[in-house]
């Protein structure tokens, strides 16, 4: 399946939310990253039908999807920002139901809600009410609902939130797992969702495409662009108009780990860029640190 993206916008009033994004996906997982209103829910929104665009179109396969028309919808699995539950359904009767909205058969779909709570560590709570369970639980119904269908498409919209760090291990595992010749749009401000499971990160700013490339490609263009500069209490004050990207405090001194496009200090060294390096360096271009 190939997914294509031509001149996407969106506009309000005289602000762009989405600014001529062009993009082409094939199948592995790609991770949108960007700031908190840089644009990524909005593409997100206009690609599964809740907006409309302004401008551009968007291609599955060759056919634009306004005309296959809601069809192509059966094809998506969809975790929103902030996924709505029925707090009074226990967890089973949440994805049996969810089942029948999707057209799936109800002993295929009994099964494979079992198999997916499996998936997702949550085979205890089936028979508790969604209400009683906590933040990162919801979360995880939210993703085992978006893999229902089985789908060519997955789309996830800050899916970590809520999620202790054993589960956003859980998550990444499960998600590598499952995109296996399908799309996974995964999209997030925090790096460390992406940065070992994407195959191709899309860098978004501002409503603009900024990036895309895997991780390693990006990483290579910031090379020689990332430091580290060790300092006192004295002279950390004179520091502090650099790009500081990290600062660590031990017996030998305060680590900065500085981005620049040139050598900021003489005590300065290069260091091997990582994608938060990548993520700082062109999401803050232009701008005061």
């Amino acid at each position: 399946m190939e997914i294509s993206f031509e001149g996407v916008s969106k506009k309000y009033k005289k602000k762009w939310a989405l600014k001529d994004f062009s993009s082409h996906l094939e199948d592995g997982i790609y991770g949108l990253l960007g700031e908190n209103g840089a644009g990524k829910t909005t593409l997100i929104n206009i690609f599964v039908g809740i907006l409309k665009s302004d401008q551009g179109r968007i291609l599955i396969d060759g056919r634009d999807i306004e005309k296959i028309g809601i069809g192509f919808l059966s094809q998506i699995g969809y975790l929103p920002q902030y996924p709505q539950f029925y707090q009074d359904f226990k967890v089973i009767e949440f994805l049996r139901y969810m089942s029948v909205l999707k057209g799936i058969p109800k002993g295929k779909g009994e099964k494979r809600a079992k198999e997916l709570l499996e998936m997702v560590n949550l085979s205890e709570a089936m028979d508790m009410k969604i209400g009683a369970l906590s933040g990162g639980m919801r979360q995880r119904v939210g993703i085992a609902q978006a893999m229902l269908n089985d789908p060519d498409i997955l789309i996830l919209d800050e899916p970590t939130a809520g999620l202790d760090p054993q589960e956003r291990i859980r998550f990444r595992n499960l998600i590598t797992k499952f995109s296996k010749n399908r799309i996974v749009l995964l999209a997030t401000h925090i790096v460390s969702d992406i940065e070992h499971v994407a195959n191709q990160v899309i860098l978004l700013k501002s409503g603009e495409l900024i990036k895309q490339g895997s991780p390693q490609q990006l990483m290579d263009q910031i090379k020689g662009k990332v430091w580290s500069i060790t300092v006192t209490d004295d002279t950390l004050e004179e520091m502090l108009d650099l790009k500081i990207s990290r600062m660590m405090r031990d017996e030998q001194g305060i680590h900065l780990r500085v981005i620049a496009d040139e050598k900021p200090d003489d005590r300065a060294i290069h260091v091997k860029p990582n994608l938060e390096d990548v993520f700082l360096y062109y999401s803050s271009e232009g701008e005061k640190w």
